[in-house]
């Protein structure tokens, strides 16, 4: 079945309503991709993204680019778990070092002299 040639205006609506999320999804993927370099942070907002429910079943012309969407934030994700592995080896090792060191100052203080 292919797209129809003339849209209705709510066939419109929908594909301009689900576009503006879609670009919403991506901005916030590119930026976040584009400070893991560690040059920059930016803080994005940390409320959990909801499906709309009222915009309806994403359109057929759509489809392929929320795909693509979805493939590299589950790459991004697989990404982000590798690096809190890593990190949390880094300050297992930190820890392990500190441990180790001698206390810089008295430990008991003598009360009595």
């Amino acid at each position: 079945m292919s797209p129809d040639p003339h849209p209705t205006p709510a066939a419109e609506t929908a594909d301009g309503a689900w576009a503006a999320v879609l670009d919403a999804l991506e901005h916030e993927l590119t930026t976040i991709d584009a400070t893991t370099d560690g040059t920059a942070a930016i803080v994005l907002d940390a409320t959990p993204w909801v499906v709309p429910t009222t915009l309806g079943p994403v359109p057929r012309a759509l489809v392929g680019r929320a795909s693509r969407l979805l493939a590299a934030q589950r790459d991004r994700m697989s990404a982000l778990e590798t690096e809190r592995r890593q990190t949390l080896e880094h300050l297992g090792a930190l820890r392990q070092v500190a441990a180790t060191d001698e206390p810089r100052g008295s430990v008991y203080l003598d009360a009595s002299a």
